[in-house]
């Protein structure tokens, strides 16, 4: 397959493809010169990048994992990725508590609700620095 069918195929820009390949993700091989021609593994290399950009990786991860033999080495990327994903869905799920609190709340303003005000405090309290003593 051409650069360009393949970049239909996934809903992508031909730079994208070749951006990849140069960060070495890819590695079409090459006929005629230059003109660059995707096979069944180059499909399943476009796909496997998709379904990690998706998951939230970077280009860098990405290519850390998919050059390596280390295992240990990809289990790092893998466990770096979890973790900043599990911050992300505890944050998402203090905005929902949040949001729910407003919901729910009987006050015609919300921002007068004890509940939602001890919610705010919280935050407030996490996010205060150390005191320094001088």
């Amino acid at each position: 397959m051409s650069i360009g069918d393949i970049a239909e195929r996934f809903g992508l820009a031909t730079h994208v493809l070749r951006h990849w390949e140069a960060m070495g993700l890819l590695c079409p091989a090459r006929i005629g010169g230059e003109r660059r021609r995707y096979g069944p593994d180059d499909l399943y290399r476009v796909a496997v990048i998709l379904r990690a950009k998706e998951a939230g990786f970077s280009l860098d991860d990405i290519r850390e994992m998919m050059t390596t033999s280390d295992a240990a080495e990809r289990r790092g990327v893998l466990l770096r990725r979890r973790a900043e994903l599990a911050r992300r869905i505890a944050e998402a799920q203090a905005s929902l508590e949040l949001i729910d609190c407003a919901l729910d709340c009987d006050h015609e303003d919300f921002t007068s609700c004890s509940h939602f005000q001890s919610m705010v405090a919280e935050r407030i309290s996490v996010s205060s620095p150390p005191h320094v003593r001088v």
